[in-house]
């Protein structure tokens, strides 16, 4: 073989081995701390809590967004929840007896 391909492939290993066998020095990314700002991440906050376990109307969701300090409108909280009980989102959405309920998606 000629001279230049196996230097090439010598190099070639070289960088290969070095990805594969590192000696653990890499560069681990802490997670970002969870943002959680307007109704959106109000209700974030609430399902990382728990407060989802068991079922929530609107305007008991409302007041426990007001208790951690989130004060947005019925229908903010309202299109928040609609959002994020669409299919694939955090929570479901229920009917019963004529009011929507939300609770945690499992």
């Amino acid at each position: 073989m000629n001279e230049n391909i196996i230097k090439d492939i010598v190099r070639r290993l070289t960088r290969l081995e070095k990805a594969v066998f590192s000696n653990g020095n890499k560069i681990i990314k802490k997670p970002e701390e969870k943002n959680f700002v307007g109704p959106t991440g109000g209700i974030h906050l609430l399902i990382s809590q728990g407060t989802f376990s068991k079922k929530k109307g609107l305007s008991e969701t409302r007041n426990e967004l007001a208790k951690k300090g989130y004060h947005y409108s019925l229908q903010a909280v309202q299109m928040a929840l609609s959002r994020l009980s669409k299919s694939g989102g955090q929570l479901v959405s229920l009917k019963e007896s004529g009011r929507k309920l939300y609770v945690k998606r499992k």
